[in-house]
This record gives C-alpha cells, structure tokens and sequence, in this order.
C-alpha cells in the first residue's frame, strides 16, 4: 500500500490530549483516560479510568468563554491524580517498591487541598507579585500606562524565568522527553502516519494545543486586560486581579482551542510565541520513552480507525514493519 504523501500531511484534529508524568504519559479521549508508567522493573503499567469532568452534567460547562474554566480546573485534578497515580510505583516502603491502593476519601481530600495550593501559588506567583512589584514602581513613575506595561512585562520575564528555573532540575528533564513523547505521537497521527516508533521519532515534539502555550496565552492575556483596565484604589485593583483570573482563563481557553482547529496563517503566528516556549517544556524523548507513550494512546484511541477516517488510509501490517 502506497504511504501517506507529504501533500497529506496537514494536521487534523483528533480530540486526544494529555500531559506527562513521573515515568510515563496520560491521555485522554473524551471522558476516558490512560496512564502509561514505565515501573522500575522495566514493565509498562497502564491503567484505564474516566474523569467525566467537574459539573460535566451542567450546560454552563459548555458555554464558550465560561467552560475554559472548568477546562481548566478538570486539567489540575486529573492532572494531579495521574501524577500520583505514577508516583506510586516510586514510592519506597519498607525497602521495597511499592504501588499504593487509591481512591480513598483520605487521598481525595488530600488531592483537593494540593490543587488549590497550587492554584494559590500559581496566582501569587504569576498575578499579585508583578502587581506588587508595578505598585512599587509606580511611586517612581507616574505615567500610568509605562506602569501598566513594566507590570506585563515582569509578569512574563517571571514566567519565562520560572520555565527556565526547573528546566535544570534532572527529574524535570525526563519530564520534559515524556512530554515530548506525548506531543510526538499526537502529532504522529494528526499528521496521518501510523503509530509505530520510528513515525513516532521523527514526528514534531511541539503541539498548538499544549498546556505550555495555554499558560503563556493567560499571561500575555492578562497582560492586555490588565493595560485597559484601570483603577486608582489599590484594594480595588487587587480583587480585579483576582476576580478577572477565570475571566483571563477563558479567553486563553478559547484562544488555545481554536489553535488546536485551525491551521491558517494568522493563527499559526498566534500560535508561534506558545510553540517557542514549548522548545523549553518539551525534549527529545528516546524509544522507551515513546513506547510507553504509545501504549497510552492505544488504550484509549483507535488510530487506525481514525487514519482510515480522517486520511482514507486502511493500515495493513506492511505500514507497522
């Protein structure tokens, strides 16, 4: 059978995404999801679960501008059950490795308190400290709109700083070729090539719809919302800040989503500022890495269905040597 010619390789949206983890990758299709954990043993563990989603049931959940948010927190609390989830093989007990039962109302609490720890964090970090710091200035400048700017501008030298900072850490490093791996194997498949490691490989490692780009999208939105809205009272802007964050989210939500659909040129150069940054956040994964990758994608997605669906391509054995 012929291959795919590279006439055919524009992406087209599969509706998978997911995120890397301690050893392994997450992803999701729709309501179910896989994380793939290579264990210390060297065996691949994959576990297949659903999250349907916070107040999924809820038609506010799909509004446009308003269902970013709940994106958005969904991505935490999977995101921080996946990343236990494959903690737990690494976790040492009485000499031995050992994986931990979850699902205890103990664990969830215990997930509930550290998301909102790090949205608390995250909001300090990114929001109230270049706010404090442009409040410190303006008693030195007083054109308001110089403040304004220096105030964005801090906010994202503070986050290219960040990205930079744990980039250096040795576990974040193999975090980062997970990552790589994630984005490697959906690019694979959007690009209409089947799902085996050398395709893999060779595939791109940045992705339009990486939680990179969506949090660089939240810090360059809030800093245009931030330049146009103005108060005088330095309590009153704190709680705008604060209240606007889901207001940012959404925009960002938006923005992220229609990168991942469209490929024209104007979103493309969109899109360019989040897929630089993703040079950082993602790194060239080896062949281990990318079959553990792999086998979570196919515990939730049917690829050669959607080749044959999307591309016209029926995959026979010739495609998989």
């Amino acid at each position: 059978m012929t291959k795919i010619s590279s006439k055919r390789r524009q992406a087209l949206y599969s509706g998978i995404g997911g995120q890397a983890v301690l050893e392994g990758v997450m992803m999701k299709n729709g309501s179910k999801y896989a994380v793939a954990v290579r264990k210390p043993d060297g065996d691949i563990d994959v576990q297949v679960e659903e999250y349907k989603g916070f107040c999924s049931d809820k038609n506010v959940t799909k509004l446009p501008f308003v269902r970013g948010v709940f994106a958005f927190i969904d991505s935490l609390v999977l995101g921080m059950r996946v990343t236990m989830h494959s903690a737990s093989f690494y976790e040492e007990e009485d000499g031995a490795q050992e994986k931990k039962t979850s699902g205890s109302r103990s664990d969830d609490i215990m997930m509930g308190f550290t998301v909102a720890l790090s949205v608390i964090i995250a909001v300090a970090l990114f929001m109230l400290v270049p706010f404090l710091i442009s409040d410190l200035m303006g008693k030195y400048i007083r054109n308001a709109s110089v403040v304004a700017l220096l105030e964005g501008i801090v906010r994202i030298l503070i986050f290219v700083g960040y990205i930079l900072a744990i980039s250096l850490m040795k576990d974040i490093k193999r975090l980062y070729m997970y990552h790589g791996a994630e984005h490697k194997c959906i690019n694979c498949i959007e690009r209409g090539r089947p799902l085996t490691v050398k395709d893999v490989m060779r595939s791109p490692r940045q992705h339009k719809r990486c939680g990179t780009s969506f949090l660089l999208f939240v810090v360059l939105v809030s800093v245009i919302v931030f330049f146009f809205i103005r108060v005088d009272n330095l309590a009153l802007k704190l709680v705008l800040r604060l209240l606007l964050v889901p207001v940012i989210a959404g925009i960002s939500y938006e923005i992220i989503r229609l990168a991942g659909r469209s490929d024209n040129v104007i979103i493309r150069i969109i899109s360019e500022p989040g897929m630089w940054m993703q040079r950082l956040t993602t790194k060239e994964p080896d062949e281990e890495m990318v079959k553990v990758a792999i086998a979570s994608v196919e515990a939730v997605f049917d690829w050669k269905a959607y080749l044959n669906e999307k591309f016209g391509y029926e995959v026979d054995d010739s495609w998989l040597e």
